[in-house]
């Protein structure tokens, strides 16, 4: 399974905020949307991820008051991506060895979807269901 299919039943649309915006306003965004992050991007181009993790984070080292700095401040700017082609495999050892949960997918320079280790889960749970219900078929029909 590759990253395309997660992304063909997903969809492709991402969140994002652009670097001068105020940390309140995307904690805002994240809560709205009920999801776990943010791209951080200006015309166009990945700049940043801003993760709960990186709110959880900053809030502990420098309190509340950093809510009104803006998310470049606080974003994580070494930013891990995938192509549409690479496979989940692939992208569960790179979120393992790297530590994250949201994965950009970038093609030809462009943004063109978020993976998180939700969407994984989800997606492997969906395939090992279509698999039993595969067996239990084949068993009654045996």
């Amino acid at each position: 399974m590759t990253v395309r299919a997660i992304l063909d039943t997903k969809g492709h649309q991402v969140m994002s905020v652009e670097p001068h915006v105020k940390l309140s306003a995307a904690v805002k965004l994240l809560g709205e949307k009920k999801i776990g992050a943010v791209l951080v991007m200006n015309q166009g181009r990945l700049e940043g991820v801003l993760s709960e993790r990186d709110i959880v984070r900053v809030l502990g080292e420098r309190g509340a008051r950093v809510c009104e700095e803006p998310v470049s401040a606080v974003m994580t700017r070494k930013v891990v991506s995938c192509r549409e082609s690479d496979t989940v495999a692939g992208i569960m050892e790179m979120m393992t060895i790297g530590k994250f949960r949201h994965l950009p997918v970038v093609e030809d320079g462009k943004v063109v979807g978020l993976i998180s280790i939700g969407d994984i889960v989800k997606r492997r749970v969906q395939e090992y269901e279509a698999e039993q219900e595969a067996l239990r078929d084949y068993i009654k029909t045996a």
